[in-house]
């Protein structure tokens, strides 16, 4: 055959397999000449067509609007008798392929006639393949940048295993939402990349910057670390930026300030360091800027006071400096501004904040702010004031503040002169704090009287630690309000003991019905007896039925939804607990528990009827504010349980009467919902059952739904990570149970406690870990990765912290001693943490059992607390922000470091941590042990310090060290260990402490700690070290949280 016949100047070549071998499509203006065809077998005869069969390879090429393949496929080569055959069949082909625009010169096979040989397939087979081609097909540049961030990342979970196969877009892969229709250059392209919460490790790629099309990029609630690559900022489409929640170091990047886009930047959470960009006074677009809970220095940048659109301004907890730039008073959107426990060194709040027009919250607490308040009376719609915990002076402005506002704050400051008048003339005012001042003069009680206008609204008055003298007016207190005046010169009067209680509170008996009921620990089921969220009392039931979000968006919903059912009804987040499920509709079923119930100064759990009446009356005709989000909506019912469930008709005839129609009324509704709802749910159990399910435990289940990034294990996953539990992956054991060391299928290895079988203690703990533990998210606190309660077992599974304990590490046996600068950076961190739990957890939480074995260390040496728990919950507060000022419970602490407070009045408070911290510092120090050989580590270190001998008790095992550093290290242990609570500073204190103490360290000092913990704990073994490396150390402190490896690695500071 003479290849130089076969149809000269052909424009489209289309190929199937005779012997499905490929199916291939040829599209543009390729001429024979482009290939070589050799025939493979003899021809066939078949109802007059000679069939022959040849391997074509192709020289392809590719463009933007045409697809050239290079390959190599089987074709047939037929002889055609009949013209009009050929005619027909191009003729139809083409007619398929113009709709996709694909030229076929119809002629150009008719001029050859039938004498010649044509290369030709099914046209059926070409058309299905060309169509799946043109329509179905992502950006190849996007392809090859997702796969690159794939590679970067480790996904224990498998999340991202269907990223293996077919096409992003089109194949829907996992977390990655296309738009819908291709763009002008014939491509799908990527609008969002949605990988929250998958429990994803490892690191940005740069390749995020090729995904140019993209909107949307939320990595949030990962335990991702590394640096935010600079390449974020090519993305100019980009609005969302969410990367909260991970472990994030390095700086921001400068090139995120060009993002013209950009809506919301939100990289909370982190440990990201260094200055904040000039550059980002370019984000013209921006209104969230969250930046809180990381490491950030420097100055506020004054360029920010630039931003048109700024709604949030949150840098609170970081270590910001200088002073608070007046042009933020520019920003014309501005609703909150929240810069909490920084170091502005001394300045003032700017008077020019007066002018925040649009202002709702202003949050500047523990900023080492100096100087008078400004008069903020003309921020009109003021919600929120806390400036407490700075050292600010002067009297408090005597101009009214907004109407609206609900909490002041302005305690531990040294203000001086009289109580003003007008906060008597405050109407929604819940909390006015003043306590810890110099405040003098006369307490009105017109503070309080005006609130009886709503007796189910509390009020609490902070006043104590004064110089006030007299109450003026009635000092009969209403029902709803808590009144503190201990600590001041009127307190000696008998006849004002209710103001001045050793609790600093009181509440007079006016306060609930006669015939209240103080309900016995046994009123509460055991899944709400342990609940940090339980008052002891069975909760009323209400169950709505709401529109149903998109399975992404329910972490914003559901708060939101919280946010107005807390408003709505007046009641604190402490009363509210809920579970949800997905129904057919779809809609989302939402079960609440509300607790009507009050715990008075005693810490009495008090059945509050009166509570109850209120919130039943007000569910009946409460509207949800936002029909557009939630509705259209359907009130399911409600109930009360227990032995306290005839309490709502007891009031009076007509509130019985009243009750009883809306109880049928509702009840009628309820049943028949419900048993529509029960149809529907057996139906679609299977399809729903990957949504959610709701836990015979209503409180686990609630926490399942909002735990970030923890997984279900099941009991075999957990029995194969330990080879069936075997004595050799045990690693330690405590009060819980067994510890040991598990490593999952893809390699992660993970720390397991596995409860005691039948214990009571491990079913509290089990509880209190999921419920507290996994919504706790910092990066100095130890992680729960997962649990498993099935076939009667019930296990915490734990990252793994490899370099075992700080206890470990400060032993005799310990083969390479910490320096002191290592030593400082994991008291900062432990101090970060301990921080973190007293003052951002929601509630608040005490430790209790601070010691040096509960401080682990992860591979790169940083500090993480662990072991704490339901023991150590603070006191939940009436109002938010609200505590008691102690939790008694049954001791949890160590002998050595437990505060000699709470041998006298049995009160742990956050205080007694800070007592307890201290030991650990004086640990530190000297490599002592808390109590040896009848040796008490803090009496032994006094002795020293009185008699100005401190070097002579120093660990001689750091080397050398700066003695000016050392010197106040020891003195501020010391502080923590004074014998009065009072003495002591707080746990935020000693952060601003020890991170003054690291700023000033000598750079080769700080370096070294750096490069150490910066290098994914790979650390130097000098050769006499590596053999012992080969033989596991078992620590022999298996007390405390035991999340530890069995082998401690040598440590070498470089």
């Amino acid at each position: 055959m003479n290849i130089d016949n076969v149809i000269p100047g052909l424009a489209l070549v289309l190929g199937i397999s005779l012997f499905p071998r490929t199916l291939t499509v040829v599209v543009g203006g390729c001429s024979h000449k482009l290939f070589f065809m050799k025939e493979m077998a003899s021809p066939i005869n078949i109802f007059n067509f000679n069939i022959h069969i040849f391997c074509v390879d192709l020289v392809i090429q590719t463009t933007p609007t045409r697809y050239h393949i290079l390959c190599s496929f089987t074709s047939l080569y037929l002889t055609c008798h009949t013209h009009v055959l050929v005619s027909a069949l191009f003729s139809t082909l083409a007619s398929k392929l113009e709709s996709f625009s694909i030229w076929v010169s119809n002629s150009l096979f008719l001029s050859q006639g039938c004498k010649h040989e044509v290369v030709f397939v099914l046209w059926f087979c070409c058309y299905l393949l060309l169509a799946a081609a043109q329509n179905n097909i992502t950006d190849p540049t996007e392809v090859e940048a997702l796969k690159a961030i794939k590679n970067s990342l480790t996904d224990p979970n498998g999340n991202l295993s269907n990223w293996n196969h077919g096409d992003p877009c089109t194949s829907k892969w996992k977390g990655v939402l296309c738009f819908n229709e291709t763009q002008d250059d014939g491509y799908l392209h990527v609008e969002e990349l949605q990988l929250l919460n998958l429990n994803l490790f490892g690191t940005l790629a740069p390749d995020l910057g090729r995904l140019s099309y993209m909107k949307r990029l939320n990595f949030m609630w990962n335990n991702i670390s590394g640096s935010i690559p600079k390449e974020v900022g090519n993305i100019k489409s980009l609005e969302l930026l969410l990367l909260n929640g991970n472990q994030l170091t390095g700086s921001l990047p400068e090139e995120l300030g060009y993002l013209p886009n950009l809506d919301r930047i939100q990289i909370d959470q982190n440990q990201i360091s260094g200055s904040i960009p000039t550059s980002f006074a370019n984000l013209n677009k921006t209104k969230h800027f969250h930046m809180n809970n990381n490491s950030l220095s420097g100055q506020i940048p004054p360029e920010l006071s630039r931003l048109p659109k700024l709604v949030h301004l949150l840098l609170d907890n970081n270590n910001l400096s200088g002073y608070l730039p007046p042009g933020l008073s520019d920003l014309p959107s501005l609703l909150i501004i929240q810069l909490d426990n920084n170091n502005f060194g001394g300045h003032s709040i700017p008077s020019t904040y007066a002018n925040m027009s649009k202002l709702l919250k202003m949050s500047l607490r523990n900023c080492n702010l100096r100087g008078p308040i400004p008069d903020l009376s003309r921020i009109p719609h003021l919600l929120y004031l806390d400036l407490s915990s700075n050292q600010l002076n002067g009297s408090i402005p005597p101009n009214k503040l907004s109407e609206n506002i609900t909490t002041i704050d302005l305690s531990n400051n040294h203000l001086t002169g009289n109580i003003p008048s007008y906060f008597a003339d405050l109407p929604r005012l819940q909390k006015l704090s003043l306590a810890n001042n110099l405040l003098t003069g006369s307490v009105s009680s017109s503070i309080w009287q005006n609130k009886t206008s709503n007796g189910t609204e509390k009020f609490l008055l902070e006043l104590e630690n004064n110089t006030l003298t007299t109450i003026s007016g009635s000092i009969n207190l209403p029902p709803n309000v808590t009144v503190g005046l201990d600590g001041n010169p009127l307190c000696p009067n008998t006849t004002l003991a209710q103001f001045c209680g050793s609790e600093g509170v009181s509440i007079t008996n006016g306060s609930f019905p006669t015939n209240s009921t103080v309900c016995p620990p046994q009123a509460c089921p055991p899944p709400y007896e342990y609940s940090g969220d339980c008052f002891c009392a069975l909760p009323l039931l209400v169950a709505y039925r709401l529109k149903s979000p998109g399975f992404s968006d329910v972490r914003p919903y559901l708060n939101t939804f919280e946010d107005y059912l807390t408003d709505g009804l007046q009641i604190s987040t402490n009363q509210l607990e809920y579970d949800f499920f997905w129904q057919v509709g779809p809609r989302l079923r939402m079960d609440l528990k509300l607790f009507p119930v009050y715990v008075d100064a005693n810490s009495n759990h008090t059945f509050n009827r009166s509570e109850l009446l209120r919130l039943t009356g007000m569910f009946t005709g409460w509207l949800i504010p936002d029909n557009d989000l939630f509705g259209p909506y359907e009130l399911v019912g409600f109930n009360l349980l227990g032995q306290y469930k005839d309490e709502i008709g007891r009031s009076s005839k007509s509130q019985i009467g009243t009750g009883a129609l809306v109880g049928i009324i509702l009840g009628s509704i309820a049943l028949a919902v419900a048993l529509s709802a029960v149809v529907a749910v057996l139906i679609l159990r299977n399809k729903l059952k990957d949504y959610h399910a709701v836990s015979k435990r209503r409180h686990v289940s609630k926490i399942s739904i909002k735990i970030d990034g923890v997984r279900a294990f099941t009991y075999g996953e957990l029995s194969t990570a330990t080879n069936n539990f075997s004595s050799s992956a045990q690693v330690g054991q405590g009060g819980y149970g067994k510890v040991y060391k598990g490593i999952l299928s893809d390699g992660t290895v993970v720390a397991i406690k596995r409860a005691q079988e039948g214990s009571l203690q491990g079913e509290k703990e089990f509880l209190t870990e999921i419920s507290l533990l996994s919504r706790l998210h910092h990066r100095n606190l130890v992680s729960l990765v997962g649990y498993c309660d099935e076939e009667g077992e019930q296990m915490l599974v734990y990252e793994f912290m490899s370099n075992g304990t700080l206890r470990d590490h400060l032993s005799v046996t310990a083969k390479e001693p910490l320096t002191f600068a290592l030593r400082l950076k994991i008291a900062l961190g432990a101090a970060k943490g301990l921080a973190y739990l007293h003052t951002e957890a929601d509630p608040p939480i005490f430790h209790r059992d601070v010691k040096a074995s509960n401080i682990l260390l992860d591979s790169k040496l940083s500090a993480k607390v662990a072991d704490f728990g339901l023991s150590r919950l603070a006191p939940v507060p009436d109002i938010e922000g609200i505590v008691p000022g102690h939790v008694s419970t049954v001791v949890k602490g160590t002998p050595g470091y437990l505060d000699p407070e709470y041998f006298l009045t049995h009160k742990l408070t956050d205080k007694s941590d800070v007592y307890s911290l201290g030991v650990v510092f004086l640990e530190i120090l000297t490599g002592m042990q808390p109590i040896s050989h009848g040796k008490n580590i803090v009496r032994e270190v006094n002795v020293a310090y009185q008699s100005g001998v401190i070097f002579s008790i120093i660990d001689g095992r750091m080397g050398s060290y700066p003695s000016e550093h050392v010197e106040k290290f020891l003195t501020l242990a010391l502080k923590c260990c004074e014998d009065e609570p009072e003495a002591r500073p707080k746990m935020a204190e000693v952060v601003r402490e020890l991170e003054n103490m690291w700023s000033t360290m000598p750079d080769s000092e700080t370096k070294k700690a750096e490069s150490i913990t910066s290098d994914s704990g790979k650390m130097d073994s000098t050769p006499s070290s590596s053999s012992a490396m080969k033989t596991p150390f078992v620590s022999g402190d298996v007390s405390g949280s035991d999340l530890v490896s069995g082998v401690i690695p040598s440590i070498k500071p470089r």
